[in-house]
């Protein structure tokens, strides 16, 4: 009896077995045959300028003034990368446009873009907060305990930014709809403006700031030691905002998208106009106000919900509580 059943047992295993291997040999992995090609070297091309401004920043050296000089044009390597990463942003911006004109939107063309977002707007500005406010420990080097804690406070704020802006990505990716008023704002704040708070700041320091004050002075001294330690406040604020649900304004498909009044036109050509003649002083306004505005907003919408709860005091209420008085 026992040796039935063991001859059972094993012939009901080997047939399991046997389904199984079968079912394994039907199953195919999915392979990718075909990507949208344009669109993905774009993408690719922002995920390349992101990397280039992470070699120069890595080459910076505060000893030395101008760096990099092409056809008469002198910059510092913490400039230059400022305009890599809004380079990258145009190139973001730009591989939207075109795979949806091109009807050639893909599941493959989101996830590289998210890749190469998490390389230009993630890694590169927290490189740059690391590399630069680095620089300003070296008057520390006498207090050993504030120089280890400021240090780790750099830090800090760094991988901060890195990990809210991945977590920022990611959650894009699963909550993105297809509708168009899915993407007419943004639930937190995009990686794209985040990164270009943080290389305005840099582009200001570096460009704007030995026009205003004389190199060397105090006062230059004091502006460009307080821009430097922006940096790391900055980070901590901005991953807050990129993993917060604050509703943040798509730029395009809300002002420039599809017909506007004739004032958007205007205010387009100002807003051109300054970027022309003042170009870091207007990176810095720009980019700075369109985050402040969002923070603003949400907590003056919040205050407004307070008050709307509260129960108005009714008269009676009141003149039974004066007269008890």
């Amino acid at each position: 009896m026992k040796d039935k059943n063991k001859s059972r047992i094993a012939g009901a295993g080997r047939k399991a077995k046997a389904a199984g291997g079968k079912f394994l040999k039907t199953v195919k992995p999915k392979r990718l045959k075909y990507i949208p090609l344009f669109p993905s070297l774009i993408t690719i091309i922002n995920g390349l300028f992101g990397f280039t401004a992470i070699v120069l920043i890595s080459r910076y050296n505060p000893a030395i003034e101008k760096e990099v000089s092409y056809h008469n044009i002198e910059l510092t390597f913490p400039a230059l990368t400022g305009y890599m990463v809004l380079l990258a942003m145009v190139a973001d911006v730009l591989d939207g446009r075109v795979a949806r004109i091109s009807n050639s939107t893909s599941t493959f063309g989101g996830q590289l873009d998210s890749l190469c977002d998490i390389i230009s707007f993630g890694v590169a500005p927290a490189f740059i907060i690391i590399t630069l406010t680095g620089t300003q420990l070296d008057i520390l080097n006498s207090t050993p305990l504030l120089y280890d804690l400021l240090q780790r406070l750099i830090w800090l704020s760094a991988a901060a930014y890195v990990s809210c802006s991945a977590i920022r990505l990611a959650r894009f990716n699963v909550e993105n709809e297809k509708s168009k008023r899915h993407h007419l704002d943004f639930s937190g704040l995009p990686t794209p403006a985040a990164a270009g708070v943080i290389v305005s700041l840099v582009i200001f320091q570096q460009e704007a700031l030995p026009e205003f004050t004389t190199p060397g002075s105090g006062y230059y001294t004091a502006f460009n030691r307080l821009l430097l330690w922006m940096l790391p406040v900055a980070g901590f604020l901005l991953a807050i905002l990129m993993v917060s649900r604050i509703s943040y304004p798509h730029i395009i498909n809300q002002y420039l998208k599809g017909k506007k009044p004739f004032a958007y036109l205007l205010m387009s050509l100002i807003v051109v106009g300054l970027i022309i003649w003042v170009r870091q002083i207007a990176l810095v306004v720009g980019f700075w106000g369109f985050v402040l505005a969002g923070l603003v907003r949400y907590i003056a919408k919040e205050l407004s919900k307070l008050t709307k709860e509260t129960p108005a005091a009714s008269p009676k209420t009141a003149a039974g509580e004066t007269g008890d008085d």
